[in-house]
Formats: structure tokens, sequence, C-alpha cells
């Protein structure tokens, strides 16, 4: 790794001097992509001028402790140790940084959550998870806008979406796409059973006008008048846009915002989005000759996670991870999780460069 340094420093060198040229500064695109580059050579060089740095200090202590007197070789042995442990630490996080950047990383993420099985108790989960989110995204100072939302006759949520911007948002939160079940007595049971329900969540990288290009002739778009629980009319006009693309048949609708541009435009960025991650998951499945959906059909058999209310339990079944605090989770406390998630994949990575 010591033999990348001197190329590294170069670059990390040649990237400052650039993202300090005026004509840099005057292309935003440019200058942006620099900026994480520098990011991440400086988190890479630090460390590689560590590893560098501790070799050096483990080079000299062994040298002294073959020379040294029984006095001071155990200063020297704990010198020693520390180095060697050091160097351990140092080759792990290098290893980590160097593995391929997910190319949505510094993307900011678009939302959906539908109630799938259990009917008006999986509409109020629907809405248990959208508070988790935005509890977690106020926590990490991200921002956090409603883009459009289906309320259920109970206050729960049909469907939800919503975008999420800030530092970190799409690494953080990407693992959150999947059948979400959950375990409890509804607010409807008489009986005081419990009942299984479950809500789908799609997380989308946020795709910018210059990652999807739309063909204006290859959309439908339609207006009606919207339209709240229970399908009563909440509006006199014709503010609601429904936006079909032709080649592909997906189809999205926004009603939330009285204005019918608002809600054309709000509809386009949501298209653009799925557009870019159905791209994505065609290339990977090019790649891997196998493709994963995030929600499937929305059945319990898919789950990927159990919120068990009587017993505070959350499971996540992808990494056998099972937490006694449910109600801190569902109050925004989710980084445990999270961390647990970001780390199995960086486990993955490792196994398969090494493999």
């Amino acid at each position: 790794m010591l033999d990348r340094l001197d190329d590294l420093e170069r670059e990390y060198a040649e990237v400052e001097r650039s993202i300090a040229d005026p004509a840099v500064i005057a292309d935003q695109s440019r200058y942006a992509d620099l900026s994480r580059r520098y990011r991440d050579l400086g988190e890479l060089v630090v460390r590689l001028r560590d590893l560098r740095q501790a070799n050096a200090d483990l080079s000299i202590a062994r040298e002294m402790y073959t020379e040294a007197d029984a006095e001071d070789r155990d200063m020297l042995r704990e010198e020693i140790d520390g180095a060697e442990a050091a160097i351990i630490r140092l080759d792990e996080e290098i290893k980590v940084l160097l593995l391929p950047k997910d190319p949505n990383d510094d993307r900011n993420v678009i939302v959906e959550i539908r109630g799938a099985e259990g009917g008006e108790e999986a509409n109020l989960f629907a809405r248990d998870l959208f508070e988790m989110y935005r509890s977690y995204a106020s926590r990490l100072g991200w921002k956090f806008e409603i883009m459009e939302a289906q309320a259920s006759d109970l206050g729960g949520f049909a469907d939800v979406t919503f975008r999420v911007a800030g530092d970190g948002v799409w690494s953080r939160m990407k693992h959150e796409g999947g059948v979400h079940r959950v375990q409890r007595v509804p607010v409807t049971e008489s009986q005081g059973r419990v009942h299984t329900s479950s809500a789908a969540v799609t997380v989308l990288p946020e795709a910018d006008e210059v990652d999807v290009q739309l063909d204006m002739n290859e959309l439908r778009i339609d207006v009606y008048r919207s339209s709240g629980p229970g399908g009563q009319s909440v509006n006199t006009t014709d503010s609601a846009v429904r936006v079909t693309h032709l080649p592909t048949g997906v189809v999205v609708a926004m009603q939330d915002e009285k204005s019918q541009i608002q809600n054309r435009e709000k509809a386009l960025r949501v298209l653009r989005s799925r557009l870019l991650q159905a791209e994505q998951d065609r290339q990977a499945a090019e790649a891997s000759g196998a493709r994963r959906a995030q929600t499937g059909g929305g059945g319990r058999s898919e789950k990927i996670r159990t919120y068990n209310f009587k017993e505070n339990r959350l499971s996540d079944h992808r990494i056998g991870l099972t937490l006694y605090k449910l109600d801190k989770i569902l109050g925004g406390e989710l980084d445990e999780v999270v961390d647990a998630l970001v780390a199995d994949e960086r486990a993955t990575q490792l196994r398969d460069r090494e493999g």
C-alpha cells in the first residue's frame, strides 16, 4: 500500500491546486466533483502517511530493542506492540477506503413507503416508518421534504413519498429498501390479538436532469382533481398530475401541492429517479446475472426486517441483528442498525475482493 502513497500524494496536490483555480470554481459541476475527490483522497493520504510513520516507528523500536538492556526492553516492547497494533488498524481502514465507491454515494434520496399486506394496519405502520425516518433525518441534520402523501381513513399512509438531502444520505438510507413487517395488536383489534402486517419501502437515488434526459414526446401527462381519504375531492381545480413514461410504463402521480406546475415538477423528479434506479438495476443485473428487487410484491415472506411491539424488538433478517429497543429506534435512533448494515456491506466487499 505504501507504494501507492507517492502517486496519491501527487494527485492530492494536483487536485488541491485545481480547486483553487478560478476557472474551476466557476464550473460548479467540476468543482463539486473535484471537491469530493479531494475529500476522499485526503482521508486516504492521511492514513497512508500514518501507516508509513507507524512502520518507521516499528523499525526503529525493533532495532533499539536488540541493543537495549533489560531495564529498557519493557518500554520498547510496549512501543513495538503499539506500532504493530496501529499498522493492523490502519491497514484495515485503508482497505475500506480503497473499496470501489458506490456511484450514488453523493446523491440525495427519494423514499416511497406504501402500506402492503394488512389493510388499514399496514397503512398505520407505513406512517410509523415515515415518522421514524423523519426523526432520523432531523437527528442527522438532513433536509426532509414531503413530496406526496395519500392519507388513509384512520390517519395512516396508503403511500407517501419524501425527499431526504444531506451528507451521506444515500450511503445510510440505501439499506432501508425492502419489505418491513410489524407484529402488534392493531387499534382496530377488539380481542387483543397480535396481527402481522407489512409496508414496502423503496429508496431511490435522486436523479438530476443531466442524469436522465426526458423526451417530452414520450410522456403522457394527465391532470385531475385532488382527492383525500376515501376518495373525496379536496380541490376544486385540476391541480393533480399523473405522468406516464410511455416507453417503460412507469407512472408517477402527484397531488400534494395546490399548483399544477409544482405537482408536475415533483412528478418529473420522481420519474427521473425511478428511471435512474431502473437503469442501474439493469446494469447490475447484467454484471451479476441476477437482480433482487427491493420491495417485491410486498408480501411478508420477502421481509427484510421485523418490528415486534410486544417484545420491543427489532430484527434485521439480512444480517441476523436483533435489538430490544424498538421504541427508541422508531423515535429516530436508527444509527446502530444502519452502522451494522454498512459494516456488513464493507465486510462483504472485502471478502469479494480478497476472494
